[in-house]
């Protein structure tokens, strides 16, 4: 029996559109079944070197949760690059703020690191509320485990 590996041809041809709806969901589930999807893994397709992967849109990222004290604990971290430069910011006024960055940078933490990982990172929309772009692209609807 062969082993079947994918080419970038065959992975570019079977792509589809999907849409979830974050309203309710916990961040770090939503994210690793989200980043599944981005690489391929949903798929008997699934090569390791090549992305197999599916586009994801996102709404209501700012309605997704944290379990346990992650809201007040969970410290999200940036450097300015300067002295003295390291910014920290609670996951709680994160999600006030940007919500979307932090949906986006939850998934893009669990894609491989490199030119793949960022290639995939460009397959996922998330936005604040109902309304999405990717109209024409006839997303289906896409029932994650909460």
């Amino acid at each position: 029996m062969k082993t079947y590996m994918a080419t970038a041809q065959a992975a570019n041809a079977g792509r589809k559109w999907y849409i979830v709806d974050a309203d309710g969901m916990v961040l770090g589930r939503l994210a690793s079944q989200v980043a599944n999807i981005l690489r391929g893994k949903n798929k008997p397709t699934y090569t390791p070197n090549i992305d197999t992967g599916d586009y994801v849109i996102i709404i209501n990222s700012d309605k997704v949760r944290m379990t346990g004290k992650k809201l007040d604990q969970k410290i999200y971290y940036h450097h300015s690059g300067y002295v003295g430069g390291l910014k920290e910011t609670k996951y709680k006024d994160l999600l006030n703020k940007k919500s979307d960055f932090a949906v986006r940078h939850a998934i893009v933490g669990m894609l491989p690191k490199g030119p793949l990982g960022r290639q995939m990172a460009k397959k996922l929309y998330v936005y604040k509320g109902e309304e999405y772009k990717q109209t024409a692209q006839q997303p289906e609807k896409l029932e994650l485990i909460k």
